[in-house]
């Protein structure tokens, strides 16, 4: 029982299920021998202990599984949601084609892996620029579509539609729709804490997300394009009148965007494998979080992922995966209603 329950509180299918024995094996069995089976055969004292004394147990184990899955969730949904953080919470552009980039880079790993048996991470670091260059040119695009002509928002909405439907179809063309994974030391490995379970897969990719958020966050307090990038959807004139380009600050803030789709792609093919329509349930969540954590903060971005992560992993542990997304969205609401401009929107 304990097994499947641990297993819920992982992203996705493993790839090779490797179950452990419960509360520790051995270990634990030899620091708690009341717990035995001999000992609990019927009829011996401990019989008596009956199932409360497993509920206890089985419940404090639960809890600090879910809390950890939580939070390894969580870095992983701050890295699908840092891109939709400076497009949408920053530059106000409705990319609601970020998760195709984010699959792309999926792919992109996943022949590299394939091919030349690269780690993931590593083909997602060497694919940055490729990114951003593709996100400097889409955003060319749109400027003189849309921005440039004064367009409504909600045509500039259908034009992200469109390369969404576009990126999904062209995959599915050339991969078909089967699930694809990649190969990496560390997939199938954990790491055991105790009663606490760190699989390598999810760990990973937290540890990446957090590192690659801390990089952004520096690069937008610390130096002066980083500066001008939060100062763009403020105050245009003002940024003109310091000698910068508003419309370069902007075409580089959204290629950055779109270049953490790269890496947030190769997190995705480690934690489970993908298949070109997966991307669309991402979509709700990156928003949610976006908005929960406050438009344009990354470490709001950071701490709404990790409470979203920490509901979705107990709601899907206590009472069913499939009430996940409503609590999670309940969260948002509620959250939205006493603080509408997020949790650390300005």
């Amino acid at each position: 029982m304990r097994g499947a329950c641990r297993e819920s509180l992982r992203c996705g299918p493993p790839p090779h299920p490797q179950p452990s024995p419960p509360f520790g094996g051995e270990e634990f069995l030899a620091e708690r021998p009341e717990f035995s089976s001999q000992a609990l055969k019927p009829g011996n004292d401990t019989d008596r202990l009956d199932c409360s004394r497993w509920g206890e147990l089985l419940s404090y184990d639960l809890l600090l599984n879910a809390v950890t899955a939580g939070l390894l969730l969580g870095g992983f949904y701050a890295a699908v949601t840092v891109g939709i953080s400076i497009s949408f919470g920053i530059l106000d552009i409705v990319n609601i084609a970020h998760p195709a980039f984010i699959i792309l880079g999926s792919y992109i790993a996943y022949m590299v892996n394939a091919q030349f048996g690269l780690d993931p991470i590593a083909a997602s670091i060497i694919a940055l620029p490729a990114f951003y260059a593709l996100g400097a040119a889409i955003y060319e695009i749109y400027y003189l579509s849309f921005e440039k002509r004064g367009q409504d928002p909600l045509r500039g909405l259908a034009f992200f539609f469109g390369i969404l439907f576009i990126t999904e179809v062209t995959l599915v063309l050339v991969f078909g729709v089967d699930y694809r994974y990649v190969q990496a030391p560390y997939i199938e490995q954990s790491w055991h804490v105790g009663i606490i379970d760190l699989p390598l897969r999810m760990l990973v990719p937290c540890l990446m997300s957090l590192a690659m958020l801390a990089a952004l966050q520096l690069f937008l307090t610390r130096t002066f394009t980083g500066r001008a990038v939060m100062a763009v959807a403020q105050d245009q004139l003002a940024l003109q009148l310091m000698a910068a380009d508003p419309i370069r600050i902007k075409r580089i803030a959204f290629a950055i965007s779109i270049a953490t789709a790269s890496m947030a792609g190769a997190f995705l093919i480690i934690i489970q494998p993908v298949e070109p329509s997966i991307g669309r349930d991402y979509i709700g969540r990156v928003f949610a979080i976006c908005v929960l954590g406050g438009l344009g903060s990354l470490p709001g971005t950071l701490i709404g992922a990790m409470l979203l992560g920490i509901v979705e992993s107990f709601t899907a542990t206590f009472y069913g995966p499939s009430w996940a997304p409503a609590v999670s969205f309940g969260l948002l609401l509620l959250t939205l209603a006493f603080r509408p401009v997020g949790l650390l929107g300005r």
